[in-house]
């Protein structure tokens, strides 16, 4: 009796002690979204940071840090990438830069936005933006469009006083994009997204092997193909002109035989 009434004490003292261990292990239910947001840049293009479109990533580091992050863009979309940085207490002035990269490491131009900023001495943080060119699905070789795949993101100090260098800052970065169509959309699709590992997809696809990695973001299924708006708006054109002709027509044939030439003529 003593034995089983020991065990059954030393039973119900470890329930009582794995109850509250339990519940602290289960998730936040206020957890927001932005919780799997990285809070780490990366220092290169080959150890950037992932990171959705809509996530709020944030990132510390020190003045003349180069810090790095990736996302994915398709088709029709218009990327616009937001950075602030927040510096600390300063001996003059500081120049910061945010530059954004395709797939295959090619500066892409912004359409508009403070892509470099100068901070005052006193300002306690700074905001920079880009918004990029609407996403092609199909380009020239020679041309310098952006394309479907991962863009990479470089936020870093250019131009600091010698005594500043060093400091740390706090980062954040936001990526949206805006559905674009009609005019800005193109036909033709292209053959492979630019994303990391593609190359190693097409030799595994040439082995055989069905499993391949298309990308870091593990991503298939690009919307880049032959279907776009632009074959909605030249069915619309071809029915306008189709009534227009029609209209012009009616309008310049007039009622038929002249009213001042005889019947008999």
């Amino acid at each position: 009796m003593r034995i089983t009434r020991v065990l059954g004490a030393a039973l119900l003292a470890l329930g009582l002690a794995a109850g509250p261990a339990a519940a602290d292990s289960s998730p936040s239910p206020s957890a927001s979204a932005d919780d799997d947001a990285p809070t780490q840049a990366g220092t290169s293009f080959r150890t950037a940071a992932e990171i959705e479109q809509g996530e709020r990533a944030t990132a510390s580091g020190s003045t003349g840090d180069y810090l790095y992050w990736s996302f994915p863009a398709d088709t029709g979309q218009r990327p616009t990438v937001k950075a602030t940085v927040k510096l600390p207490a300063r001996h003059g002035a500081e120049t910061w830069q945010l530059d954004v990269y395709d797939g295959l490491r090619r500066r892409q131009a912004c359409q508009y936005g403070a892509q470099s900023r100068t901070a005052a001495p006193d300002a306690g943080s700074v905001e920079l933006a880009c918004v990029l060119r609407t996403v092609r699905g199909w380009s020239e070789p020679w041309a310098n469009d952006p394309l479907p795949g991962t863009y990479y993101i470089r936020l870093t100090v250019v131009d600091l006083a010698a005594s500043d260098l060093g400091q740390p800052v706090a980062a954040e970065v936001r990526v949206d994009s805006k559905d674009i169509g009609g005019a800005a959309a193109v036909d033709g699709s292209l053959g492979k997204p630019l994303v990391p590992g593609i190359a190693v997809k097409s030799a595994e696809e040439k082995e055989g092997s069905k499993e391949a990695v298309l990308s870091s973001f593990g991503r298939d299924g690009w919307s880049s193909g032959w279907w776009s708006d632009r074959w909605v708006w030249t069915g619309i054109g071809g029915v306008l002109a189709a009534l227009a002709g029609i209209g012009g027509y009616a309008l310049t044939r007039g009622s038929g035989r002249p009213s001042r030439v005889p019947p008999g003529a």
